[in-house]
C-alpha cells in the first residue's frame, strides 16, 4: 500500500471559497449579513476530486492520501476568532465529505481555527470534533499564525501545550504547516513554507518538548526545509547548546515527508535522514504543478523518486506505508479493520 501523507483540497468547489470571501467582506463591513454556507452537492465534490487528486493518485500508483484543507487558504492571520472557527468548521466538514465519498482513498487532516496569539481552546475543541466525530487522523498546526513575521512563541513554549495535551490524548500527530504569507519579503511556497519548516526544527532542537510529551509526533513537511541539507550544522549546534544528540533528542518524534521535487534532493534526504523518519508525500495539485523539462515528468510525482532510490524494498515499504501506520495510529487502526 502507498500512503501519501501530504495532500490539500486545492480544487474545492468555487462556492466554498465564495463563502470565505463573504466572511472577509463582513469583517470589513459589519453591516453585511452573516454569510450562510452554501449547498454543495456530492456530485460537485466528486467532480472536483475525481478529475484531480484521485485521478493522479491512481495514475501514479498511490492508494490513500491524507487530505487537508488548502494550506494557503487557512488564513490564520485573520484575527477574528468566531470567523476562524466558522471557517475551520466549514473546511473540515468539506474534507469529511470527501473522505466519506471516497473512504478507501482519503483520510482527514484538520485545519485548526488559529488566530494571531489567539486562544487555543477553540483549536482543541475543533481537534476533538474532527477526531472523535469526523474520524480524522491528524491535524495541521501553524507555528506562525501571523503570516510570515514569526512573532509567536516557539513550538516548545507552554502556549502550545493545550494542543499537545489533546493530541497525545487523542493519539494524533500534527503536520507543522504555515498558511499564506502576509510578508511581502516572503514568497509563500518558495520562501515562507521552507523557512517555517527550518525554523520549527531549530525551535525543537533548542528545547525539550519531547521530554514533556514523549508520545507527541510532529511531521515537518517539504522534506524538512533546509534541515537535511544542513544536518551537520544542526548536529554541531546541538553539541554547542549542550543538547543531547539529535537522534536521541528529536528523531523518535519528528518526521519529514518527501515533498522534494527532484531526484538529487530525495537522494540526499534518504542518505542523511534515517528511513524510519521519512514519510511518503507529494502535495500533488499543490505548490509546484508543472512538468520538469529535464525529465519530462511532473515535479510533484514524488513516487518516481522513491522508486529510484538505492535502498532495499523493505526500506521503500517503510517510506511508502510502514512509517505512516506507526506515526498515524488512528489511520493504522482504520486500515487494520479493513484487513489492509
Amino acid at each position: 500500500m502507498i500512503i501519501d501523507c501530504h495532500g490539500h483540497y486545492t480544487t474545492a468547489p468555487a462556492a466554498h471559497r465564495q463563502f470565505r470571501e463573504a466572511q472577509l467582506a463582513r469583517l470589513a463591513d459589519p453591516s453585511l449579513p452573516e454569510p450562510v454556507y452554501p449547498e454543495i452537492s456530492d456530485d460537485e465534490i466528486r467532480a472536483s476530486v475525481e478529475q484531480n487528486q484521485l485521478r493522479i493518485l491512481r495514475e501514479r500508483g498511490g492508494d490513500l492520501m491524507i487530505f487537508s484543507p488548502q494550506a494557503s487558504a487557512m488564513e490564520h492571520h485573520v484575527a477574528d476568532v468566531p470567523t476562524a472557527v466558522a471557517w475551520a468548521h466549514a473546511c473540515n466538514d468539506l474534507i469529511a465529505r470527501v473522505a466519506g465519498l471516497f473512504p478507501e482513498h482519503f483520510a482527514g487532516a484538520c485545519q485548526l481555527p488559529q488566530t494571531p496569539n489567539g486562544p487555543l481552546e477553540p483549536c482543541v475543541d475543533e481537534l476533538r470534533r474532527c477526531v472523535e466525530e469526523l474520524g480524522f487522523v491528524v491535524c495541521n498546526l501553524n507555528p506562525d499564525p501571523g503570516g510570515g513575521y514569526f512573532q509567536h512563541p516557539p513550538l516548545t513554549d507552554e502556549y502550545w501545550f493545550p494542543i499537545y495535551d489533546a493530541m497525545c490524548e487523542l493519539e494524533v500527530p500534527a503536520m507543522i504547516h504555515v498558511s499564506g504569507s502576509c510578508n511581502p519579503a516572503m514568497h509563500a511556497t518558495g520562501g515562507y513554507y521552507l523557512a517555517a519548516d527550518t525554523v520549527a526544527f531549530m525551535q525543537l532542537l533548542q528545547g525539550d518538548l519531547f521530554g514533556r510529551f514523549p508520545s507527541l509526533k510532529l511531521i515537518i513537511p517539504h522534506g524538512g526545509g533546509a534541515v537535511p541539507y544542513h544536518w551537520g550544522r544542526y548536529r554541531g549546534l546541538a553539541d554547542m547548546l549542550k543538547q543531547p544528540d539529535i537522534e536521541q533528542h528529536l528523531m523518535n518524534n519528528v518526521f519529514f515527508d518527501t515533498c522534494v521535487y527532484h531526484q538529487p534532493g530525495i537522494d540526499l534526504l534518504a542518505d542523511v535522514i534515517d528511513n524510519k523518519n521519512i514519510l511518503f508525500g507529494s502535495e500533488m495539485v499543490g505548490a509546484v504543478r508543472g512538468i520538469d523539462p529535464q525529465t519530462g515528468h511532473y515535479f510533484d510525482d514524488t513516487k518516481r523518486y522513491i522508486d529510484a532510490l538505492d535502498i532495499s524494498e523493505h526500506e521503500k515499504h517503510m517510506i511508502f506505508e510502514g512509517n505512516a501506520r506507526r506515526v498515524y495510529p488512528r489511520l493504522d487502526r482504520i486500515l487494520t479493520e479493513r484487513a489492509l
